[in-house]
């Protein structure tokens, strides 16, 4: 049973997928115009699971052979978003990004930039739409580009990987190209805290917009 300043109501929950729909959607947009293909989403998944479980969940996914891009962000809360593929995937995401035309030698630093820049126009957008929304800002790191397991992407975040997280995920995949993946961002507790009370101040603004507009 969760502590209720961190349980998420049925509202709560569905504005919050919301943030991360919208927040994700702008971010395809970008890598549409990156790779020049339609990009599909999935509904996002918002879970508060223990971090071993996510591990576990990154894992049956894609398998234990991901590259990654993970920028971690801090603000009016904290937390990591991560872009994440099959191994398989990067060298197709260079072929997207840049063409064909790629001189053996250079495939894989410009397999890793190509990943670096990817990632971080798709997580600062997607993070940058929320934090426009929720009316804060965050600062994020730089990208590192990472190549393993789950536990590679999660490192770090609680000792011993007990600790509650929320994980949120949302698939997509590139038409017409064996480009798929998905974002995912990862928060502790008291992180979700500090975002279910900004969702609640989104919620009233929302509901009071929607009473200005209503008829009298």
């Amino acid at each position: 049973m969760l502590p209720p300043e961190v349980s998420l109501s049925e509202l709560e929950r569905d504005a919050l997928t919301e943030l991360v729909n919208i927040g994700v959607s702008r971010a395809a947009a970008s890598l549409r115009q990156m790779v020049g293909g339609e990009v599909l989403l999935s509904v996002p998944s918002v879970e508060i699971i223990a971090e071993r479980i996510a591990t576990t969940l990154i894992e049956e996914r894609e398998g234990r052979d991901l590259i990654a891009v993970r920028q971690d962000f801090t603000g009016a809360f904290n937390g990591r978003a991560m872009l994440i593929f099959p191994q398989s995937s990067g060298a197709e995401l260079l072929r997207a990004v840049v063409g064909n035309d790629i001189p053996p030698e250079e495939e894989a630093e410009m397999e890793r930039e190509a990943l670096a820049e990817t990632g971080n126009i798709i997580l600062n957008n997607c993070l940058a739409t929320m934090a426009n929304m929720l009316r804060r800002s965050f600062d994020m790191s730089l990208p590192q580009v990472l190549r393993g397991d789950g536990r590679l992407l999660l490192e770090g975040m609680e000792p011993g990987g007990e600790g509650l997280v929320l994980f949120l995920y949302i698939n997509f995949a590139v038409r017409d190209r064996s480009l798929r993946g998905y974002i995912a961002m990862v928060m502790d507790l008291p992180s979700l805290g500090a975002l279910k009370r900004l969702v609640a101040d989104f919620i009233e603004r929302v509901m009071d917009d929607d009473s200005d507009l209503a008829p009298h």
